[in-house]
């Protein structure tokens, strides 16, 4: 309940700052808006594969079934979250770059990481909840986990209608005050929103387990 009130009052919070107290964009005008929506929506939906990787990687290690359910969690998730940054992104960068969707580096290796999720979400699906199906889904995690860095790095190694990071590591930010403020709290109530949800459907996956095993031992 308290993560659910926290994700609420910073939902509130959040929409003030995004409306009303951040500037307007000089060159995007009001659609630069979709900004404070588009990249924690990104950051979290590569995150969460990180999650996923660490989840099969404990699970292979101690074969401890409740890794396994938080890395299933956290890619049902991560695909959620990603689709939300793929759908902000594909309308602001109509607004921005007049098409709906560019083949350009950073959309690309995003796209990339969607299907690695969707992959990894079949593969668990048709395999069933098995040992085999979560060593699988966790060497998957792994190896897609490569392409994170990539989408990090593509404005940087390619040409790209993305701008540089705003964000960028070891550097100053390159957004006014106001601007980053929102920024902040829009991805805190993000992480907030995530860590709600994680919750959520750990124990759902924990429920689903336990209600598989009961459905085992009867027949």
């Amino acid at each position: 309940m308290v993560l659910l009130a926290l994700t609420f009052i910073g939902m509130m919070i959040s929409i003030w700052m995004i409306f009303l107290y951040a500037p307007t964009d000089a060159i995007e005008g009001d659609a630069q808006r979709i900004f404070y929506f588009h990249l924690p929506s990104a950051i979290i939906g590569m995150l969460s594969l990180g999650i996923v990787a660490l989840g099969g990687i404990v699970y292979l290690w101690k074969k401890d079934e409740r890794w396994d359910w938080v890395a299933r969690a956290a890619a049902e998730l991560g695909t959620v979250f990603l689709t939300f940054a793929l759908i902000t992104g594909s309308i602001w960068g109509r607004t921005t770059w007049g098409t709906w969707w560019t083949w350009d580096a950073r959309l690309t290796t995003t796209l990339i990481l969607w299907f690695i999720y969707i992959g990894y979400l079949m593969l668990r699906s048709y395999m069933g909840r098995t040992p085999a199906s979560a060593r699988a889904g966790a060497v998957l995690a792994i190896i897609g986990l490569i392409d994170v860095p990539i989408i990090y790095e593509s404005v940087n190694w390619w040409r790209t209608l993305h701008p540089q990071a705003v964000l960028p590591l070891g550097s100053s930010p390159q957004l006014p005050l106001e601007m980053l403020l929102t920024l902040v709290v829009a991805f805190i109530t993000f992480t907030l929103l995530f860590s709600f949800l994680m919750v959520q459907l750990y124990q759902l996956e924990k429920m689903q387990t336990l209600a598989q095993q009961l459905r085992a031992s009867v027949e």
